[in-house]
């Protein structure tokens, strides 16, 4: 296959923001185990959709999240690129189901070679240069490093209140939720290091919220005023 990833960082050191020429906007979450990005997602699309982007090039642009359907749309654009360029084979479509599997459930088996992770990478980018996406976890955050005009957000909040939560949201008892996050965030981290090659770090984002003590919605609130400080969306009225 063809070296897209190298293409679209190419692409990206390129842009131009002020001929408005560039990929994005995209926000990257990512998160441990016990909190909510999901739901900071699905509201932040409604918020942003309300907002004009670059409002002297393009208004009234809808924000979506990325969510396990969008990956599996993507992956059969690619199927079809493949197919139309007569390169699609029995082994390339395996490793095309593995992909969409890995997006779901954030999780790779250990036979996934690097070509099924470049696979990954390019569904990232592909949706990074259609814009206005908010995309959870699948190590997103560093592959859109370079991105110009993309917010990356973590949220991470105390063990203990974690696995509290995880007991009440799953009813389990406490040493079953305990058993549960351990679990789930080891597997996350697994996930990034076979994405990016190592885990994340602080730096690798510009905001990190303590879930346990901020609600949703000032969590949100807080997105999206950065989103207008850093000119990412424009800072005209908000939609109601």
């Amino acid at each position: 296959m063809k070296e897209f990833l190298s293409d679209y960082l190419k692409y990206v050191t390129t842009s131009n923001l002020e001929t408005g020429d560039f990929a994005g906007p995209v926000v990257t979450i990512s998160r441990q185990t016990g909190c909510s990005a999901q739901r900071i997602a699905i509201k932040l699309s409604k918020i942003l959709t309300g907002y004009s982007y670059m409002s002297d090039t393009k208004t009234d642009a809808e924000w979506q999240w990325a969510d396990k359907e969008v990956f599996s749309r993507t992956v059969e654009e690619i199927r079809r690129e493949l197919k139309a360029s007569q390169e699609e084979n029995p082994e390339m479509c395996e490793r095309l189901n593995q992909v969409a599997k890995a997006f779901s459930k954030e999780k790779f088996k250990a036979d996934v070679d690097a070509q099924a992770i470049a696979i990954l990478k390019d569904v990232i980018c592909k949706l990074a240069i259609a814009g206005r996406y908010i995309i959870v976890g699948r190590g997103a955050t560093n592959i859109l490093a370079d991105l110009p005009n993309k917010l990356s957000i973590r949220l991470e909040a105390p063990l203990e209140w974690r696995i509290n939560r995880v007991a009440q949201l799953k009813n389990m008892s406490h040493l079953e939720a305990e058993e549960f996050v351990i679990n789930a965030d080891r597997k996350r981290c697994q996930f990034t290091e076979a994405v990016i090659g190592r885990t994340y770090e602080n730096t690798d984002f510009d905001i990190i919220f303590n879930y346990a003590s901020l609600p949703d919605d000032q969590i949100v609130d807080a997105i999206v005023n950065v989103l207008k400080n850093k000119k990412i969306i424009s800072g005209g009225e908000e939609y109601y």
